[in-house]
């Protein structure tokens, strides 16, 4: 039997990465969550990772654009959805991003990250 894929989620709110993680999990992924706090981010770089889920909306100093710069530099070719309450995908993430879902949208973001790991 296959291992399931990894998911990295990657949030500044400890009660969201449980909630996605949960999702995620439910959805047949195996879930790795990264605490974004105000200027720092611990990734689990010794583990392998085939997808990244990255809330838009972070407090602190780190941006999801700085976070995005990050999850590159470690995870080169690694998909990266965003996640928001926006309605579309903002301009300054997009050049980091393989995919857009809004928040509270479960069976989207998991279709989401199930289509892009197939394309990727």
């Amino acid at each position: 039997m296959d291992k399931p894929s990894t998911v990295l989620i990657v949030d500044d709110d400890p009660s969201h990465l449980k909630i996605y993680s949960w999702v995620i999990e439910r959805g047949g992924f195996q879930s790795l969550s990264a605490l974004v706090q105000s200027d720092d981010v611990n990734f689990p770089e010794a583990e392998a990772v085939d997808l990244v889920v990255l809330d838009y909306r972070l407090g602190g100093n780190l941006t999801a654009v700085d976070v995005a710069k990050r999850l590159r530099a470690i995870y080169p070719s690694v998909p990266i959805v965003i996640l928001s309450d926006l309605y579309g995908m903002p301009d300054d993430i997009a050049p980091y991003a393989s995919a857009f879902v809004r928040k509270g949208e479960p069976q989207q973001l998991l279709d989401t990250i199930g289509s892009t790991m197939r394309a990727a």
